[in-house]
């Protein structure tokens, strides 16, 4: 591994889970139904918010790294460093997709989305799935939880949401992280990176069966969860 090696390369080698940033895209647009608005928390380069038909003027994203605030913004994005930032906006439709888990204080950030979004609107959240399944890419990438169907929940009803549905997702991925977690007890310096000939004969191979499996264990296990709330009229 390269001294250079940063979390964010992880993010790239992710461009390369075709079927699973297609499962994610198709979970932002499904819930984006009758929104004239849309804000991207944790936008990143973008990949997800393409997903949401709306014109590119129609959607904020709140963005922190410089670079992928360039990337956004040359797609005709509009971009903020933080929530704050956003003055007085507020969206029919926010979506954060794996971001929650990097923020130490997610019950203020929930609290802050709520207050984003208009009455009577909705918002997404996908997150990794429990901490018994942290590893060594966990800690490279800066997470300081994973999350259960009852934490989420919890953190968004605290800040004020109605939680419609709540559930799990990638059953077999539960698997393959306890895999990784179980390989990392065997090296001197687990790195946390991803492998890519792996990543891609998983997504190719696997996750589709995957996907198929999760929906009669939606309650019980999978690698990730997410949620849908509303903020009531």
């Amino acid at each position: 591994m390269s001294e250079s090696y940063t979390g964010s390369d992880n993010l790239e080698v992710m461009l390369e889970a075709r079927n699973y940033n297609h499962f994610l895209k198709k979970l932002v647009r499904d819930y984006a139904h009758g929104a004239e608005t849309a804000l991207d928390f944790g936008a990143g380069i973008g990949t997800f918010t393409e997903a949401i038909p709306l014109t590119a003027d129609r959607i904020f994203c709140v963005e922190p790294d410089h670079r992928a605030q360039a990337i956004l913004r040359s797609q005709g994005y509009q971009v903020a460093s933080s929530i704050g930032e956003l003055g007085d906006k507020s969206f029919d439709y926010i979506f954060t997709l794996n971001v929650l888990e990097h923020i130490e204080n997610d019950h203020q950030i929930a609290k802050d989305l709520f207050d984003r979004l208009n009455p009577g609107q909705r918002i997404l959240v996908f997150v990794p799935a429990f901490n018994h399944l942290r590893t060594s890419m966990d800690e490279l990438v800066g997470h300081h939880r994973r999350y259960t169907r009852n934490s989420l929940k919890a953190v968004l009803t605290d800040a004020g949401f109605t939680v419609s549905e709540v559930a799990y997702t990638d059953f077999l991925g539960y698997f393959a992280t306890w895999l990784y977690r179980f390989l990392d007890l065997f090296k001197k310096a687990p790195s946390g990176t991803i492998n890519r000939p792996l990543l891609i004969t998983y997504d190719r191979v696997i996750f589709p069966i995957s996907r198929l499996l999760s929906i009669p264990f939606a309650r019980f296990m999978g690698k990730n969860v997410f949620a849908v709330a509303e903020k009531k009229l």
